[in-house]
């Protein structure tokens, strides 16, 4: 993929490296809080997704893979030794890919409300939604699209952003669609015999008590096949915990990085 990728750093204990991984429509920036909160100050690193933030705009050549697959690399290109691997969202599916793919890369995994519905028995109110937003979005309604999908996974309803907020939006809901074949369909085999069962850090899955209620079924699907897991819900969150709960968040962040 061409363009510049942004890359975020909150320095900490060198011996400790981490990654953190952001949600679609978001940037890395949001780690920076949850960083400062972090009593067991791993060196923390990240980026903006393309497309997002400080990178560059998301523009595939013919042949070059889809997002999900182009984040990945992204993100494993920055690991050089077992680390503390955190994701949101999005971010938290490419997280579960890469420690599928390298389980021995992974010294612990905070999955924080993975929107991975392939893992779901029954993720056809999803699967509707996207079917939605992806007509309004064939139809040149980017705007309506934008709201759609901030009404059910955003943190503020798509009219009370500000004007260039809307824009952003608009523009970034495109990109939701390029996750579809792998968080619906299991395009990258996530869910292969074995490969969860694979994983031997601790993993910890995090969500909101608010949350749309495929959330808690993508989470209890995963933990039914992982070794070494712990699953936590925040009171009074939703899907945009790490921005809206970042004490929470921070302290069951630091729960699994001790277990490691």
């Amino acid at each position: 993929m061409s363009g510049k990728i942004h890359q975020r750093h909150w320095p900490g204990d060198p011996d400790r490296p981490a990654l953190a991984l952001h949600c679609m429509m978001g940037s890395g920036r949001y780690w920076g809080p949850i960083a400062e909160r972090l009593q067991t100050r791993p060196d923390l690193r990240g980026f903006d997704l393309p497309g997002h933030g400080r990178s560059d705009s998301w523009t595939p050549a013919e042949g070059e893979p889809d997002l999900h697959t182009a984040v990945t690399r992204i993100a494993a290109a920055m690991i050089d030794r077992p680390l503390d691997l955190i994701g949101h969202s999005f971010g938290a599916t490419v997280a579960l890919r890469i420690a599928v793919a390298a389980p021995d890369a992974v010294r612990s995994l905070t999955l924080i409300e993975p929107v991975f519905f392939a893992a779901a028995d029954q993720p056809s109110d999803d699967v509707a939604l996207t079917r939605k937003m992806m007509d309004l979005l064939a139809s040149g309604h980017d705007d309506e699209a934008a709201r759609v999908f901030l009404s059910v996974w955003g943190d503020q309803p798509f009219d009370a952003l500000s004007p260039v907020f809307q824009q952003q939006m608009a523009r970034q809901v495109h990109l939701v669609a390029e996750g579809n074949d792998v968080l619906i369909h299991d395009a990258a085999n996530i869910l292969r015999p074995g490969g969860l069962e694979a994983i031997d850090a601790p993993v910890m899955l995090i969500s909101g008590a608010n949350s749309p209620p495929v959330i808690a079924d993508i989470a209890e699907a995963l933990a039914g096949r992982l070794p070494d897991v712990g699953r936590a819900e925040v009171p009074n969150a939703g899907h945009m915990l790490p921005i809206t709960h970042p004490d929470q968040v921070a302290d069951l962040i630091d729960i699994n990085l001790t277990r490691a």
